[in-house]
């Protein structure tokens, strides 16, 4: 009776480490998913970002421009 209580907790014990195994796997690859998917939203971002700075810059540079123009007919 001891040989197979000792086997039961046996195969309970390498169940349980091995689950134990598996769930640090999945937590692993969902974590190694969740910092993929943050990166690439990051630099969705970031290029976002400089392409509205460079619209920005280039409206900025176009008013400065036309306001020179109507500064320069007014001076006329």
């Amino acid at each position: 009776m001891k040989k197979a209580i000792l086997a039961l907790a046996f195969v309970s014990t390498l169940a349980f480490v091995s689950c134990k195994e598996s769930t640090e796997d999945k937590v692993e690859d969902a974590t190694e998913a969740v910092g993929a998917e943050m990166e690439e939203a990051t630099e969705n971002a970031i290029d976002a970002m400089d392409s509205t700075a460079t619209e920005v810059g280039n409206d900025m540079k176009e008013g400065a421009e036309k306001m020179g123009e109507k500064v320069e007919e007014a001076v006329k």
